[in-house]
């Protein structure tokens, strides 16, 4: 998959950027605040995925404008589709969004379209951060490799919301504890499914994390990823997927009404499953040095790539925002060699810390604009 052309305005301080990507390496140049991580955002943002700052829609468009627009081109092994995404300020931000002139509703018409991975300083959240932050980070690799799991994440999401509202109310004796176990059979349909979706994906991420993270130290340390289900035990997923897996699901949401009632929220299921991330034996959260943390979470985003690329005909695009520039030579090298086979945007303050064998497109920014 490579991105053909790319344009954007209006989109934080980005103006009128316009240009043609190489489709190795792209590198893109300026000082701190310049536009360098919004451009990366913008290209983004096409995938259908939030925001890999986090960031809110409405925070998209400048101070001094009244809208914004993306524009991408994107070239599979089939043809050229164009992503367009515009969003102008009001009461209530108006969103149009289409493909191939088309107008299609909501982001996630775009998640099947274009295929990206990105990595930035923030990533070690995946490894430091709540175990939210690691059950969407498998939601989304997993997604990206089989879409019709989205609509499972997007209606366990919507049941949840709906059951800790419900549990609120019979707490309060507005709602009664009857109702229940109409939410509780979708809940465990879904959660179930998501469970199995996760151990699966977690399965294959821990071999070739172990692989990678082996050769990036000498293999001197051992990196181990798990995945720690409060429903299922690890015998368990020896099983299909099924109808014993639903009621297994079931019976332990069960099991726990009267206690989630108590307190207002859902303690069992997928929302409270974790992923456990070892160096050593030893919690790489709790007893992992900042460099092991680093080192971790570009191994887990480099292998979420060559996963991707190994079972797609398509490699993704790759987003490298102010990484390649704090690694040694060994760790440049093994990224590298990982992503020699795919388009690279790699941003950093100077091109001269980078491998010579990166080579490609020199795209230079300052105040939003390309120069």
């Amino acid at each position: 998959m490579i991105i053909t052309s790319v344009k954007a305005d209006g989109f934080r301080n980005l103006k009128s950027v316009d240009f043609i990507p190489d489709e190795k390496y792209n590198i893109i140049v300026g000082k701190n605040a310049q536009g360098k991580t919004n451009l990366l955002e913008a290209m983004w943002i096409m995938t259908g995925c939030k925001s890999f700052r986090g960031s809110k829609e409405k925070d998209y468009i400048a101070l001094d404008k009244n809208k914004m627009l993306c524009e991408i081109c994107i070239k599979d092994s089939r043809r050229i589709q164009k992503i367009s995404y515009e969003l102008k300020k009001g009461t209530a931000s108006v969103k149009s969004l289409s493909l191939n002139g088309v107008k299609i509703k909501g982001t996630s018409g775009l998640f099947d379209v274009f295929k990206c991975i990105s990595f930035t300083p923030d990533d070690t959240e995946i490894i430091k951060g709540s175990p939210e932050k690691r059950r969407n980070f498998i939601d989304m690799a997993y997604s990206q490799l089989n879409p019709s799991s989205v609509p499972h994440i997007t209606r366990h999401s919507v049941i949840m919301n709906q059951r800790n509202a419900l549990l609120k109310g019979i707490f309060q004796g507005s709602s009664k504890a009857e109702e229940l176990t109409a939410w509780d059979r979708q809940a465990s349909k879904e959660g179930a499914y998501i469970s199995y979706m996760r151990h699966e994906y977690i399965k294959q991420l821990n071999e070739v994390c172990g692989r990678l993270y082996s050769r990036i130290t000498g293999e001197n340390e051992i990196l181990e990823i798990s995945y720690r289900s409060n429903v299922f035990r690890e015998s368990d997923f020896e099983k299909p997927f099924g109808n014993d897996a639903v009621q297994r699901y079931y019976a332990k949401m069960r099991e726990m009404t009267d206690y989630d009632i108590k307190t207002g929220c859902t303690h069992t299921g997928a929302n409270r499953d974790d992923i456990i991330i070892k160096i050593n034996k030893c919690s790489a959260k709790d007893f992992g040095s900042q460099g092991q943390i680093k080192s971790t979470a570009l191994v887990i985003k480099l292998a979420q790539a060559e996963i991707y690329s190994h079972k797609s005909r398509e490699a993704p695009a790759v987003f490298l925002d102010d990484v390649m520039g704090e690694l040694d030579e060994s760790r440049q090298r093994l990224v590298f060699d990982i992503i020699k086979n795919m388009q690279v945007f790699i941003t950093t303050c100077n091109e001269s810390a980078l491998l010579p064998e990166i080579k490609g497109r020199i795209i230079r920014i300052g105040n939003g604009e390309i120069i």
